[in-house]
């Protein structure tokens, strides 16, 4: 009976929206975390190893190149050095009475009192005695740098970065006891997920900001990409160079990286004001002369912080609702409104 009746269905309220213009979408940017990192960093280790009975530097200590970091327990190579030295001394001892009977033999041979043989059998054992020299001297100066080897020094002027061994720890040789941050130029390490890597190439211009000073941004680029993904995060990681002042970026800070997207005059929006129709994007936009919205398809490029680039379908002079589209249909009245809520006349 209600359908019946002749009065009017009452015509519904406008919803408030919140509105705005397309901007260039040379302000966007994909932001990526990243941390400050030393173009060169180097694990150190003992060349020898042994029982770690001294460490001389804590982590953020600066140090000098050739300064001791740490010392092994030089006792046993100590023993080997002295043990090549006597070594040495026989085999010279050997030598000189291989040679003392050499210029005997040698004499008698002059004299035809010894035979040819014997004489070519005195000046092999002469030269033998020799090798055995030589081959004495070396492993002495074998032994003797295994003995300085006991001693961990900078490899060049730098920053400790990290420590992973202590005093009273026994060490293999070539185990990692300090990563040392080489001084000189900083960069920015950060990983790229495996649907960006293609649009990431090296020598591409980039922005930096550290955490920080946020607000203030220096120009870099990107020097390295990984060409393997790593197998646990499946991102690839990269690095930047950055144009900042020496004194500007310290070891370990947090820092972002903004990757420009289509630095190409388009236009962007914010990304919630993105909705889906069959599955596409698409905005509501709001027509000016019956107030009411329309869903409108566009093609959209990659994600920034908080924009969007839209590649087609908007116009900077349309107005796109800026949020709470999900809560809107096609046609219906709206009353556009600023983010100080304030009416918006679009004649």
């Amino acid at each position: 009976m209600g359908a019946c009746s002749g009065q009017a269905k009452p015509e519904e309220a406008a919803r408030p929206v919140l509105v705005t213009h397309p901007v260039a979408s040379d302000h966007t940017a994909t932001a990526f975390a990243g941390e400050v990192r030393a173009r060169e960093e180097s694990p150190l280790s003992f060349r020898v190893g042994g029982k770690l009975i001294e460490r001389r530097v804590e982590v953020g200590d600066h140090v000098r190149k050739g300064q001791v970091l740490a010392v092994l327990d030089p006792g046993d190579l100590q023993a080997q050095a002295r043990a090549a030295q006597a070594q040495l001394a026989a085999a010279e001892a050997e030598l000189g009475r291989a040679r003392a009977d050499q210029a005997r033999f040698g004499k008698l041979a002059g004299e035809q009192l010894v035979s040819r043989s014997t004489l070519d059998a005195q000046n092999a054992a002469a030269t033998a005695a020799q090798g055995q020299v030589n081959a004495a001297r070396a492993e002495l100066e074998v032994a003797r740098n295994q003995a300085e080897y006991s001693q961990l020094r900078a490899s060049r002027d730098g920053v400790i970065a990290a420590r992973q061994a202590e005093a009273g720890q026994v060490v293999a040789a070539g185990q990692s006891v300090f990563s040392l941050a080489a001084d000189g130029v900083r960069e920015i390490a950060f990983a790229v997920p495996e649907g960006m890597v293609a649009s990431i190439k090296p020598g591409q211009p980039v922005q930096v900001e550290s955490w920080s000073q946020t607000g203030k941004r220096w120009n870099g680029r990107i020097r390295e990409i990984s060409p393997a993904a790593d197998p646990a995060s499946r991102t690839y990681a990269a690095r930047v160079t950055v144009d900042a002042p020496a004194d500007a970026l310290e070891l370990g800070q947090s820092a972002r990286v903004f990757l420009p997207t289509d630095g190409n005059g388009g236009l962007s929006v914010p990304i919630a004001a993105l909705q889906r129709e069959g599955g596409q994007p698409a905005v509501f936009v709001v027509d000016a002369k019956s107030s009411t919205v329309n869903l409108k398809p566009v093609q959209i490029g990659a994600f920034g912080e908080d924009r969007v680039p839209v590649k087609s379908g908007l116009s900077a002079g349309d107005w796109v609702v800026a949020a709470g589209g999900h809560l809107l249909r096609n046609g219906q009245k709206v009353q556009p409104v600023d983010r100080d809520n304030r009416p918006i006349s679009m004649k």
